[in-house]
């Protein structure tokens, strides 16, 4: 069966991997497409669309925006135009909004008795894109913390004390900045919306009338009966579904591009399904 992946993180986010690293371990491992969905930025779909072409592995280009809504809100957008003049001008505002953040997150652990600077959080990035993930690093590399989820359970994480929940977007802009870029959106990872069924159903209402497309319906955090519910519930309200694993590299080396923690397999029809509902909605192929 042919599989893919199509949620995935390269260096341009909080990835270890480079664009094209990324998509030349997705052929190795075996995949037919992947998408590099990097947070609040395109910088690497151009050379992920190189990589694939070179070497013979469909790249669908992509991102993951950050939103606010009544929690923090994921936004996948596939199938997007990167040089959609709109998204690259809400994207570079995106950017100041998250390094205010960064900011405040880094003055937050100070004030908690932890002593780093923007300076080594940047060093152990090794870029100007950063987020909490990179701080969490740190704080391990410091010996702060045992782990990059304890840095989160215990401070970083939505409610904990050095949490800033700035986002530029709301979850309808995100919506509306990804249709504009001739894509297709899908709210990411479901169950980190934290809202019993009832409400996220009324969640997802809203974002489809907005113009939401679709859901994450494959995700390695997904229990067999989270999938099955949120499969369902897309089925109920007509909205397609997406899949990935959420890929990282070496930042998070428990999950495997394509597998998640080792028994996932998204098929290739999902793709292939969302190709169809493109082209009925958008008027054009993929």
């Amino acid at each position: 069966m042919k599989t893919i992946d199509l949620h995935t993180h390269t260096v341009c986010s909080d990835g270890s991997m480079t664009a094209r690293e990324l998509v030349r371990h997705a052929k190795e491992c075996g995949l037919s497409a992947v998408a590099v969905t990097d947070h609040d930025s395109v910088d690497g779909v151009a050379d992920a669309l190189d990589e694939g072409k070179r070497i013979g592995i469909e790249v669908v280009p992509a991102i993951e925006l950050s939103a606010q809504s009544e929690t923090e809100t994921h936004i996948l957008g596939y199938f997007i135009d990167i040089n959609n003049a709109a998204l690259r001008e809400k994207l570079q505002y995106a950017k100041t909004v998250r390094n205010e953040r960064q900011n405040e997150i880094c003055e937050k652990l100070n004030a908690l008795g932890f002593a780093l600077t923007m300076d080594e959080v940047r060093e152990l990035a090794g870029s100007d894109i950063l987020c909490r993930a990179h701080f969490a690093r740190l704080m391990v590399k410091k010996g702060y913390v045992d782990s990059v989820k304890q840095a989160f359970d215990e401070y970083l994480a939505n409610g904990r004390p050095a949490f800033s929940g700035r986002e530029a977007l709301t979850d309808t802009e995100a919506v509306a900045l990804i249709n504009g870029a001739g894509g297709m959106a899908f709210c990411a990872h479901l169950h980190l919306t934290r809202k019993p069924p009832e409400e996220l159903e009324k969640f997802l209402v809203r974002l489809k009338a907005e113009g939401l497309a679709g859901v994450e319906g494959y995700y390695t955090e997904y229990t067999p009966q989270m999938q099955k519910e949120y499969q369902t519930l897309a089925k109920k309200l007509g909205l397609c579904i997406s899949g990935g694993t959420d890929f990282h590299g070496a930042f998070k080396p428990h999950i495997s591009i394509g597998k998640g923690l080792g028994d996932m397999s998204i098929p290739y029809s999902v793709l292939k399904k969302m190709k169809k509902a493109y082209a009925k909605t958008k008027g054009g192929t993929v």
